[in-house]
């Protein structure tokens, strides 16, 4: 574990090339080396899907999102708002350093915690004897202190509302919020029942509100759609086609028929 960090920024810096190269050539320090390596399947229509990064606390992962142009997600649970905030905007000004645009064109997402009931007196009492025992919790600040303190949201369908349209205040306009709705033990009824009420009575009215409040300059998440868009205009995408017999790739070039340049590969220097 305390090679964690430069195990899964050297997985992604990997994972990037093998999904962009039909070929790759690649010598780091936690796996063997790779000569000639093609993955496969190849992404869909040439395109690989839009990556986000999420962190907790780290802003290598956030220095990661923001070299390639991929989306941050802040974690958003369990600290103070501060905290995230401090590591958004990290990621905002890296993002334009890198020149893929402004610090408010850069895609972020966050977290959020929520239990609702239909009134707050009522959220409140189921909620606690949870909140009371989760180890994340216990024995420190009560709920109260802890949901002033934190993104937790404990309340009314409105309460939740309220409380979430508040990040954008802090965090900027951001592109998608999650929320832990299964956290402290909560039965599967009751998670079921929670994930009702966010579907019927929060989301409709948060997609409502902060579409209504976006700054102009804040763009939407990449999709499938608009990647392919970007780099094909109104062109067909490319569909790779393997060579008949191809042989192997380490002495000679792409296993596929329209590769741009052939390029052979190198072995590791020993």
């Amino acid at each position: 574990i305390r090679q964690s960090l430069p195990l899964a920024l050297e997985n992604y810096n990997l994972l990037h090339r093998l999904w962009r190269e039909d070929v790759v050539d690649w010598e780091g320090r936690f796996r063997t080396p790779l000569q000639g390596f093609t993955s496969t399947p190849r992404p869909l229509d040439d395109v690989p899907p839009f990556v986000w990064h999420a962190s907790i606390r780290t802003p290598e992962v956030a220095e990661q999102a923001a070299f390639y142009g991929n989306g941050f997600f802040a974690n958003n649970i369990f600290w103070p708002k501060e905290h995230f905030q401090r590591l958004i905007a990290f990621y905002r000004e890296r993002f334009e350093h890198y020149g893929h645009g402004t610090a408010k064109e850069a895609i972020v997402g966050l977290g959020g915690q929520a239990f609702i009931a239909k009134n707050s007196q009522d959220a409140k009492n189921q909620f606690r004897p949870y909140f009371n025992e989760a180890p994340v919790y216990g024995n420190g600040p009560t709920m109260e202190e802890f949901t002033d303190a934190t993104p937790l949201s404990v309340g009314s369908p409105q309460e939740i509302i309220d409380k979430t349209l508040t990040f954008r205040e802090w965090a900027g306009d951001y592109q998608r919020q999650l929320f832990l709705m299964d956290h402290a033990g909560l039965p599967l009824k009751t998670v079921l029942e929670q994930l009702d009420l966010l579907g019927e009575h929060v989301i409709p009215v948060l997609r409502k509100e902060t579409e209504a409040r976006k700054d102009p300059e804040t763009p939407d998440a990449p999709t499938h759609e608009s990647l392919v868009k970007a780099k094909y205009g109104d062109a067909d995408p490319r569909q790779p086609r393997p060579n008949a017999n191809r042989g192997d790739n380490v002495t000679g070039g792409s296993p596929y028929q329209d590769t741009e340049a052939e390029v052979e590969a190198s072995y590791p220097a020993l």
